[in-house]
């Protein structure tokens, strides 16, 4: 057990707590940014960011990902902040994280199966779009010094891990941090800094209960908010705990981390914070940084917590050219660009998944939308492969008389229609055999289109025998047939 624990803990201890501080100067601006975009204190994001991160890492499912307040949650609490403030934002936070703990313990985790790689490369890789699009804000309208210190960070980041010795001993982004941080103090350059982006909070987070009415108004009122933010953070994290799966080649628990979330938001707005879920943006500068264990989530959200507390004068210094560089190697990091290369030998299919799940998500600026099109596209992709596999085979039988079909493939929705088109009704026969053997119905269509089939033929005189159905497709033909139910011929042919 005490085994165990420290693996899980203690295995990687430098390097964690080193991606940990990496990771929390970077949470910094991003959880100022997504308080602004809902309408609240930047001391609400930043508290959050820190409960969540603290408390993902010990409940969470995915060891090295790490959860803080996103742009994504923040944007579907704008209009609950402006219509009813701060307390009805916390009531919601909590209630998103009982929502989240219910899909936990229903195991809506494993629905992660369902999405297809495609998907998820699409979501990648409009991620590192919008995680680029986002820094263009700092980048226009500037002095040139801001580009020379964000060219400067960019090559820190890049070289500096081959230089011997040394280069892998620190995370170049902390590096980049320091040096460009030291510039701006020594050389007093006007460009903008953390500190400009909004105060900082000189106090410790304390325990709120949200000061609204309990009764069924205020469930009204704050239910919509917390599924929509439910979903959508449940999806986030589910997507990018996926993604930490393939970079760190280990595996993860997606139902812990679906109860994880939960437990971390109800945390979160017991704090004063907002509503969040995993970032992938921080998430790989954490695992591009060292980290490994739950203890560089942890370290993250403590560095975070004495940062913006005890250290905010050092921490107001840091100028945002060095946290642009630094998401700048985020967004290419994080961009699959051997999906690129690929687009000539993947199907066509696949490649308008990709596609369109990230323009959908680079256009919207909504994940969960991006990834349910993506879904529902491959879905529909997949429907139409697996509908154009059946085939149905005929022969004539022994003596001349009937004919013998066979059936081999999957009969649903998809594919009722080529089963029933491929009987011929016109022909002369004493008799039919439907051999189905090396076929599966599958859902209630099928089982119309065998009706259909067998009535249309009966209709005709012809005597028909449908045989080798297997037991589950026999199940749903007992239960939904009427092809062998009195009066079935006019029931389906209107009497005629």
């Amino acid at each position: 057990m005490l085994q165990t624990i420290a693996h899980r803990w203690l295995s990687n201890v430098r390097p964690d707590l080193l991606a940990g501080l990496v990771v929390a100067l970077a949470l910094i601006p991003e959880a100022i940014a997504f308080s602004i975009i809902a309408g609240v204190d930047p001391k609400v994001g930043l508290y959050a960011s820190f409960s969540i991160c603290v408390i993902s890492a010990f409940a969470g499912g995915r060891p090295g990902m790490i959860s803080a307040a996103t742009g994504a949650m923040a944007l579907l609490m704008i209009t609950l902040v402006k219509d009813h403030g701060l307390q009805y934002l916390l009531a919601a936070t909590l209630l998103t994280g009982v929502l989240q703990i219910a899909a936990g313990w229903l195991r809506l985790g494993a629905l992660m199966r369902f999405v297809s790689r495609s998907v998820v490369t699409g979501f990648v890789n409009a991620l590192a779009i919008l995680i680029f699009m986002a820094q263009l804000p700092e980048l226009t309208g500037v002095t040139w010094h801001v580009y020379a210190m964000t060219a400067t960070g960019l090559a820190i980041i890049y070289l500096f891990p081959y230089l011997p010795r040394v280069g892998r001993i620190l995370p170049s982004p902390l590096i980049c941090i320091v040096v460009l941080t030291s510039v701006y103090v020594l050389s007093g350059i006007d460009v903008r800094t953390v500190g400009d982006m909004g105060q900082l909070p000189d106090t410790l987070p304390v325990f709120l209960w949200p000061e609204v009415p309990l009764s069924l108004e205020t469930l009204r009122i704050i239910f919509p908010y917390a599924a929509m933010m439910a979903v959508v953070g449940l999806m986030e994290s589910m997507m990018t705990a996926t993604i930490v799966d393939d970079l760190t080649d280990t595996p993860s628990d997606k139902n812990r981390e679906c109860r994880g979330q939960g437990i971390a938001n109800i945390g979160s707005g017991l704090l004063g914070g907002m509503a969040g879920c995993a970032m992938i943006g921080q998430s790989v500068i954490n695992i591009k940084s060292g980290g490994r264990t739950r203890l560089s989530t942890l370290a993250a959200g403590v560095f975070l917590l004495i940062m913006v507390v005890f250290l905010s004068p050092l921490v107001s210094l840091i100028p945002m050219a060095a946290l642009v560089a630094v998401m700048i190697m985020v967004a290419i990091g994080t961009f699959s660009w051997e999906s690129l290369r690929d687009l000539r030998k993947h199907p066509m299919s696949t490649n308008i998944v990709m596609v369109t799940t990230v323009v959908v998500v680079v256009v919207t600026h909504n994940l969960a939308i991006g990834v349910f099109v993506g879904v529902l596209l491959a879905a529909l992709f997949f429907a139409n492969k697996v509908g154009r596999v059946l085939r149905v085979d005929s022969a004539p039988t022994e003596d001349g008389t009937g004919r013998a079909y066979e059936v081999v493939g999957q009969v649903f929705f998809a594919s009722a229609d080529r089963f029933s088109e491929a009987f011929d009704f016109k022909e002369t026969l004493e008799h039919v055999r439907i051999d189905v053997r090396r076929a599966h119905f599958w859902d209630i269509t099928a089982v119309g289109a065998l009706d259909r089939v067998v009535i249309k033929f009966r209709r005709e005189g012809t005597d028909v025998e449908v045989v080798g159905l297997d037991e589950a497709s026999a199940t749903l033909v007992d239960r939904f047939a009427v092809h062998d139910k009195p009066g079935a011929v006019e029931d389906l042919m209107g009497g005629h």
